[in-house]
């Protein structure tokens, strides 16, 4: 593809900056980070909020195109939570599974799903296009695996009898909430923006 668009991804997360491009690697689309000082306030209610604000921010900051992602776990039994604090939920990655295998051990339901909003917006921070991506599964009793990061130890996709961080990178990338949402906005990209 001799078209190459340059886009902004709203975050400071090179784990998922690289899971971004690679999942959308012969798109004829490449992310990069934001500038130095990109730092938004998460105040938003909801995970499109979220990803709105972060969005906004790193268009104006970049003065280019930005994409921003906002996601999350949610478990059925304890109303949604952790959601959109799931990376406040505690301190490090791993009080924060311990936190949430603890909070559920009253519940048989263990019923789960990652969401993740994406939101498009242009270099003056208007709206151009929003996505969702969800991926369903359950928590797991105890930790597994080494892949990924976040809550990936402890989830299990429906239809999978692994975690997530038991999975190849290729296998969770080909299902995960992310590249739902992601495949959904290069296609929007291709057909609008290339």
């Amino acid at each position: 593809m001799e078209n190459k668009i340059k886009i902004v991804f709203a975050t400071g997360n090179g784990h998922k900056l690289a899971e971004i491009n690679e999942i959308s690697k012969d798109s004829g689309i490449e992310f990069v980070l934001p500038p130095d000082g990109f730092n938004p306030d998460e105040t938003g209610a909801t995970f499109e909020e979220n990803s709105y604000i972060k969005a906004v921010e790193a268009a104006k900051l970049s003065g280019n195109i930005a994409l921003a992602d906002d996601s999350g776990l949610c478990v059925e039994a304890l109303n949604g939570e952790p959601g959109i604090h799931s990376a406040r939920y505690a301190d490090t990655p791993q009080e924060r599974i311990s936190k949430l295998l603890k909070n559920l051990t009253p519940y048989g339901n263990r019923k789960a799903k990652f969401v993740c909003a994406m939101t498009l917006v242009d270099e003056f921070g208007n709206l151009l296009n929003k996505e969702i991506g969800e991926c369903h599964g359950e928590i797991a009793k105890v930790q597994s695996g080494v892949n990924g990061f976040g809550y990936d130890p402890i989830f299990t996709v429906n239809g999978y009898n692994v975690t997530m961080a038991d999975m190849s990178e290729d296998l969770k990338n080909s299902i995960s909430h992310r590249s739902v949402a992601l495949n959904k906005m290069i296609t929007y990209i291709q057909q609008n923006l290339l």
